[in-house]
């Protein structure tokens, strides 16, 4: 592998590796419907301030989310939506271990 396509997963890996958490799963959701402050998505996580813009600082680095201040309030959106599309191919994953779980499943039971 080159330092070129090394460097390119890298950053593949950066990218997931900032949504590897359920809590920043929630939020990418989340901005999905629309943009939302961090107090909003605080009091949907149920955690503190502090811990959710943390993750909301996370997902920034990895340039998921962007943010905009008014006044006292930090709104923050997806960057790319197209983010989403990845969620898709994930829940396909899942529904084929299911699938492939209940076929041997089914064979160890006759």
């Amino acid at each position: 592998m080159d330092k070129k396509r090394k460097n390119q997963l890298e950053a593949r890996a950066r990218v997931l590796k900032a949504m590897a958490h359920p809590t920043r799963l929630f939020i990418i959701e989340e901005l999905e419907k629309d943009e939302r402050c961090v107090c909003d998505l605080t009091e949907m996580i149920g955690a503190d301030v502090s811990t959710v813009s943390k993750h909301l600082s996370v997902l920034k680095q990895a340039g998921i989310v962007g943010d905009d201040k008014r006044g006292n309030q930090v709104f923050y959106r997806l960057r790319v939506p197209c983010i989403l599309n990845f969620f898709g191919c994930v829940e396909s994953v899942l529904e084929s271990q299911v699938r492939d779980q209940a076929a041997l499943l089914e064979a160890m039971g006759k």
